[in-house]
């Protein structure tokens, strides 16, 4: 890849694309526009028909939104995202895309992009085989992180020949006993699991948090909480059974913060 980049703008706001051109033609031995797109369906077109070194590349379209558009490119370009909302996740952009800008674009922002984009273009010249574009899986990241999480409601466990769904609200907590793990019901009953504590854990909503390295519980259910020993906590829940569950040594400054302790 060298200079200049042959760069495609894509934004669904003319008068963004407009100033966009404009502060880009101002630095002709970096970009070289071979096309401009209003949407996500006509930014894959253009992606195709010229195979672009960048993409300047807008959020909230019509027809394909950016993550849309991208999760269709097959050969996928150079990526500067270009958004006036910023709750989107911008450490994920940081990490994961080459470079973001909040509009309305100002140049000297876009001085720094044009930095980064001439670090990485020469990092990684002659380090890359033909074709192979060093930022494919971490834009592949991006887009799995940005995609909509489904939203959990219950958990199903095996009760002889039956298959129950739990639902997470009446869910105490789970513990882990050698190599099994335990749901228990406010109602104080007790399942097997075929989860680790790891996976629930990445996949459970918020309120469920880990306390220990073989306990998690649902913080709603909480009844009260004691010191322990050895700076621990022992926590009592709202179950039948009235649980008491200590926390871990190496858990204790994140119980402190979300009880705020």
């Amino acid at each position: 890849m060298n200079f200049p980049l042959t760069t495609i703008l894509i934004d669904d706001e003319p008068l963004a694309l407009k100033r966009l051109r404009r502060l880009l033609e101002k630095y002709p031995e970096t970009f070289a526009i071979v096309a401009e797109a209003q949407n996500g369906a006509q930014g894959l077109v253009a992606i195709e028909a010229h195979r672009p070194d960048l993409i300047f590349l807008d959020i909230e379209m019509p027809v394909l939104n950016g993550f849309e558009m991208l999760a269709h490119v097959q050969l996928m370009p150079l990526v500067v995202f270009s958004t006036a909302y910023d709750q989107y996740a911008i450490r994920a952009f940081e990490e994961n895309s080459l470079d973001y800008l909040l509009k309305p674009i100002e140049n000297d922002r876009l001085l720094k992009t044009i930095e980064k984009l001439r670090r990485r273009v020469e990092a990684d010249k002659g380090t890359q085989p033909q074709g192979v574009n060093p930022y494919a899986e971490s834009l592949a990241r991006l887009l799995e992180e940005m995609k909509p999480k489904k939203k959990m409601f219950s958990l199903s466990v095996k009760s002889g020949d039956r298959i129950l769904l739990i639902p997470l609200t009446d869910i105490s907590h789970f513990e882990a006993e050698e190599k099994y793990v335990f749901l228990s019901t406010l109602e104080g009953q007790k399942y097997l699991l075929s989860y680790t504590l790891t996976s629930l854990e990445e996949k459970l909503p918020e309120h469920f948090v880990r306390i220990s390295r073989s306990i998690i519980l649902n913080v709603h259910h909480i009844q009260e909480v004691q010191k322990y020993f050895n700076g621990k906590y022992l926590i009592s829940m709202r179950d039948k059974k009235a649980s008491q569950l200590q926390t871990g040594s190496s858990y204790t400054d994140s119980v402190r913060r979300l009880l705020d302790l």
